[in-house]
């Protein structure tokens, strides 16, 4: 969580990108402003898309500083083209508690279709009928009742309930696949969160990670408007003072149901994340390349709700 620079310092931000940038407030057009939720501030290495820590098309892609109730809660690279997000890049803080949030409007971002003329720097809830230029809209979503959409951040790795609110914008999920993303998805985000909540903590007890949740574009769209990704990839790194060593993980599948009951993701390594899908999600970090969590699932096993494979 990040609280929001003060007024004088945003106004001189605004000031230095208004020539660049359509729109202001937490939609930008470079990292700076929402590099606390990046590892060492450096975003995912995409080709074509993210060169170190600049975006190769600024008129296409833009950085979003989620922010509800006045909090930047994570970062979410969004492609206004495909009306889906690049990725999603967040910290795991723990669990405080609470339930996934109901009866909550979803939200959109209206920065991105309009020239704000406040200082609200804040995501706004969906208006039902109307349809955005550069977003998707809930419109968009009641074509496909077979996807789901698919959150990047997901609620329940949220840290508190404004967290859990703010993941539910159309901004951070992509249409996916019910029968993946309840499945092996489902089980994935699980399983992560149980490793995190155990090892992701400091000599302090303070837990932290570093999650970044992307997807590859698909050539079909949804309502003719809304990219249908073709594979969904997951990574997250965080240092274990039980390990004594930095841990990391990478997942990844195809958009497509699941065929066998109960199947499993199988955990990958960051450098097998690069070389298949050629997206280095923790570039100039300690995170190791070529070792996974696998080895820690037997001992979460039989503890409820974890979801590990055995």
């Amino acid at each position: 969580m990040v609280k929001l620079k003060t007024r004088s310092l945003w106004f001189l931000a605004a000031f230095l990108f208004l020539s660049t940038v359509p729109t202001v407030a937490e939609v930008q057009h470079a990292f700076s402003l929402c590099e606390g939720f990046l590892l060492q501030g450096n975003p995912p290495q995409i080709p074509g898309i993210v060169n170190g820590r600049n975006i190769q098309n600024q008129n296409r892609y833009k950085p979003i500083c989620q922010t509800y109730n006045n909090v930047r809660r994570y970062l979410t690279l969004y492609d206004t083209r495909n009306r889906i997000p690049v990725f999603s890049a967040y910290v795991y803080r723990g669990d405080n508690g609470g339930a996934r949030p109901q009866g909550e409007l979803w939200k959109i971002e209206p920065q991105l279709d309009e020239r704000s003329t406040n200082n609200n720097r804040n995501m706004a809830d969906v208006e039902a009928r109307k349809v955005y230029p550069n977003q998707a809209g809930e419109i968009d979503y009641a074509q496909g009742p077979q996807y789901n959409r698919g959150h990047f951040f997901p609620s329940t790795h949220a840290f508190d309930r404004d967290e859990k609110i703010s993941t539910f914008t159309l901004t951070n999920v992509a249409p996916q696949i019910t029968a993946f993303n309840g499945e092996s998805w489902g089980r994935m985000e699980r399983c992560v969160k149980c490793v995190m909540q155990r090892y992701c903590a400091d000599n302090n007890g303070r837990r932290q990670a570093f999650l970044a949740v992307g997807a590859q574009p698909g050539n079909n769209n949804l309502n003719g408007r809304v990219n249908i990704p073709t594979q969904l990839w997951s990574a997250f790194c965080c240092f274990s003072a039980e390990s004594n060593a930095w841990i990391a993980s990478a997942f990844w599948g195809n958009n497509v149901a699941d065929i066998r009951p109960n199947q499993h993701m199988r955990p990958r390594t960051l450098r097998e994340l690069n070389n298949n899908l050629r997206i280095d999600a923790f570039t100039n970090s300690r995170c190791p390349l070529d070792t996974t969590v696998a080895g820690l699932y037997p001992q979460f096993a039989n503890q409820r709700g974890c979801d590990c494979p055995t």
